[in-house]
């Protein structure tokens, strides 16, 4: 087995300090998941400490795993500068998706409303308004400002529901290195495309070449379903960032592949 490689190292300590900071102060979960970007939630540094923050130990154990598996063999062949650059690269990418999907979810959800007539003020309250906290213990909507908007437009039921969905989306923040390690997943695919690979509950080897492509096609499909490899979307796991990372790690590859040969070659 391949010894771990320096940088790879550096990033598992981290990953693992962060870990255990969050379990210790909770609170930094807001500082450091990454926040829908038009939330106040928001900060400009999220879209890199999201990718130091995971959902659960399960979560952490699957991507320190994949990260010490493939990264390490890339490191070896790359260098340190060239991989963190890649590494980094491709958790932006994950970041990048994922909000943009978000954005899209959110506009949709709330084009379906839009015959409310609410003020920018008003979807900004709904949309960052904790919404458990509308009701009493027996369902019924306590006086506040989410409720005078919602009587004022006279909302039924179904379009709340509607307002719930976009702000669940709004206010669930994204956490993992998994768009990281899905880019990883890429370009050890490139790399070592046939390198026999195999999944816990697939215990026949399977080439990179296909086991990379068969991975990602399966989270695209859990994640319209909105289930999960190693956790929910509930939980901040982020299937698209997931993909994000993985579009990211390819077009980075397809790009060095073709160029490795000219001066647009990185040395």
């Amino acid at each position: 087995m391949m010894n771990i490689t320096p940088v790879v190292k550096q990033l598992l300590i981290l990953n693992i300090i962060f870990f255990i900071g969050t379990q210790l102060v909770p609170i930094a979960d807001t500082y450091f998941a990454l926040y829908y970007f038009e939330s106040p939630m928001f900060k400009f540094w999220q879209p890199l400490s999201h990718m130091f923050m995971h959902a659960n130990l399960m979560h952490i154990f699957f991507n320190m795993f994949a990260l010490f598996s493939f990264g390490s063999a890339l490191e070896h062949f790359w260098g340190g500068k060239k991989f963190l650059f890649f590494y980094i690269s491709c958790g932006l990418g994950a970041a990048l998706l994922h909000s943009a999907v978000n954005y899209f979810q959110i506009h949709y959800l709330l084009d379906t409303v839009s015959s409310l007539n609410f003020s920018k003020t008003d979807i900004t309250v709904l949309l960052n308004s904790d919404l458990r906290n509308a009701f009493d213990d027996e369902g019924k909507m306590i006086a506040s400002s989410v409720q005078s908007i919602l009587e004022k437009a006279n909302c039924s039921q179904e379009q709340f529901n509607v307002i719930a969905n976009a702000n669940s989306l709004s206010r669930t923040p994204a956490v993992g290195a998994s768009g990281a390690v899905y880019g990883l997943l890429v370009a050890f695919a490139f790399m070592f495309p046939n390198a026999e690979l195999a999944m816990m509950f697939i215990p026949i080897p399977i080439k990179a070449k296909y086991f990379v492509p068969g991975l990602l096609l399966l989270d695209l499909v859990l994640g319209f379903k909105g289930s999960s490899i190693f956790g929910s979307s509930s939980s901040g796991v982020a299937h698209f960032a997931h993909i994000g990372g993985a579009i990211t790690g390819f077009i980075m590859m397809w790009f060095w592949k073709k160029n490795q040969f000219n001066n647009k070659r990185w040395n």
